[in-house]
């Protein structure tokens, strides 16, 4: 597990962690930090951070909506999903705080509802097959 760093080169299987109060993109092979504007509330803030692995990765992105106390992702998953990117959510029901899930399922009513341990799954099958 490591604090990105800009422009530190994503590499697979590594997990990344955003630091504290800048935007994370993804870029060509690497990450890019940014101190714009807070979006919801907030920075970081994964819809920018989901907006821009859409661009990257366009069919191949994948988007995790899990608990949250705000609407904070539901704009970037849609963005995630228009490029033909999978979008996972969290049961609500399930969620400690079901207002993102909730959010992202109004923006992404398609998507594709699971609980936490069938997000780990469904992720660990995507894994796995990328890896073959």
């Amino acid at each position: 597990m490591r604090e990105i760093e800009d422009k530190a080169p994503i590499t697979p299987g590594a997990i990344h962690i955003a630091p504290a109060d800048y935007h994370v993109l993804v870029e060509d092979g690497h990450f890019a930090l940014s101190t714009d504007a807070p979006v919801n509330y907030s920075r970081p803030s994964i819809d920018v951070t989901f907006a821009s692995v859409a661009d990257a990765f366009g069919e191949h992105a994948v988007g995790v909506i899990l608990t949250g106390a705000n609407a904070d992702g539901a704009r970037g998953l849609r963005r995630i999903a228009d490029r033909g990117g999978l979008a996972l959510v969290q049961l609500p029901a399930t969620a400690e705080s079901p207002l993102m899930p909730d959010a992202a399922l109004r923006s992404v009513p398609n998507s594709r509802v699971l609980t936490l341990a069938e997000i780990a799954a469904t992720l660990g099958s995507l894994t796995v097959s990328s890896a073959s």
